[in-house]
């Protein structure tokens, strides 16, 4: 797919950080027809992806097949593409660009559904990572506005253990004397690499290092040249002020913290009524299938299905061929209302999220106003 993707802009956008836009930006695809059949799914973007990144699960013969579904597939904002730090004039250039939060896009992603495309109403919602997150929010923020959720190795909150995975990464972006507190003349290169180092010992699981899983993608590849892309290629061409965006809209991302729902995450997971699909990975070190079990709970109509695979994180993104054929099948049978085999029934609840005096529900969210 070469063609870029579109633009829906919106001027004067009140962000929930206070800061208003001068004109916000969202860039998005569109696949399939807008009379197709089954209606309209939504394919939020994950971590630094664009709306071209979904083709483990958009395409013909796919869980989300053009042919049978209107698929819109939305880009992140601070993406590159979508408003960002690299993207965006004075006053809110680079580190000046305000901490945009998951509801920000989620907002933009309703107004465009409703206002540019006609679509107001939404068969599905299906995201991976923080495509999860936005799912998990619309269907909070919109009661009424989506039949069915499907939540591909995500949360409905970043943990405590998450923001502190995070920060880890961060510091070793912010170590480079170059990134200048966010105002560098050039690309922080070091950081970035450092950042990447960093990034490639919590993607996959430690099986897939012990057993070099690495070499089904490449016969070739060994641990070195596996950490050298990491190293050297990872984001290529992404803007550091971009990546710092990302990842504190993700720190503190909480369901709870929607308007109405006083930091309490177990109620605004409650108050989803539709059927909700949680497939984490089973070996995820950032999502970690625990947690997602635990906020499945909350949720009175969850279908419960970790990926089992050693994957990692990739999981559920299908990055290994037998896992995009388990997402896929989970995906289309829980579309069409079938029963899914090996996933466990949660629905009606099982109480609340468990958490210890030390993981409060109620936190402030970590990363201040401005980006770095």
């Amino acid at each position: 797919m070469t063609e870029d993707p579109r633009l829906f802009v919106v001027r004067d956008f009140a962000t929930e950080s206070g800061a208003v836009l001068p004109e916000a930006r969202l860039a998005y695809r569109t696949f399939g027809s807008p009379d197709a059949p089954r209606g309209a799914v939504l394919v939020p973007s994950h971590f630094m992806a664009g709306s071209a990144d979904n083709d483990f699960v958009i395409g013909d013969g796919l869980a989300l097949d053009p042919a049978e579904f209107f698929v819109v597939a939305t880009e992140l904002l601070g993406n590159g593409v979508s408003s960002s730090p690299s993207t965006t004039p004075p006053p809110f250039d680079g580190p000046r660009f305000p901490v945009t939060t998951i509801r920000d896009s989620v907002a933009l992603i309703r107004r465009l559904l409703v206002e540019e495309l006609g679509v107001d109403h939404l068969a599905a919602v299906v995201g991976f990572s923080m495509g999860a997150m936005q799912a998990f929010q619309l269907a909070v923020s919109a009661p009424g506005f989506i039949d069915r959720v499907v939540a591909l190795a995500g949360t409905a909150r970043c943990t405590p253990h998450g923001v502190a995975r995070l920060e880890g990464q961060l510091a070793a972006l912010f170590a480079d004397p170059t990134f200048a507190d966010g105002d560098y003349a050039e690309q922080p290169a070091t950081g970035i690499q450092a950042f990447g180092t960093v990034w490639a010992a919590w993607l996959y699981s430690q099986q897939w290092w012990r057993d070099e899983l690495w070499r089904e993608s490449d016969p070739d590849a060994t641990f070195d040249s596996t950490m050298a892309a990491f190293r050297d290629d990872f984001l290529p061409g992404a803007d550091a002020n971009d990546v710092v965006l990302h990842c504190r809209t993700w720190q503190q991302h909480d369901v709870g913290t929607t308007p109405g729902f006083d930091g309490d995450t177990a109620a605004a997971l409650a108050s989803i009524t539709v059927p909700v699909l949680v497939m984490p990975g089973a070996t995820d070190l950032y999502f970690p299938a625990d947690d997602a079990r635990l906020e499945a709970r909350s949720i009175p109509q969850a279908t419960f299905l970790p990926i089992p695979s050693l994957w990692g994180h990739p999981a559920g993104a299908g990055e290994a061929p037998a896992d995009r054929d388990f997402l896929n099948d989970a995906i289309r049978r829980f579309l069409a209302g079938e029963a899914i085999p090996e996933a466990e029934d949660l629905s009606r609840g099982r109480g609340e999220i468990e958490r210890t005096d030390d993981e409060p529900v109620r936190r402030p969210a970590p990363g201040g106003e401005a980006v770095g």
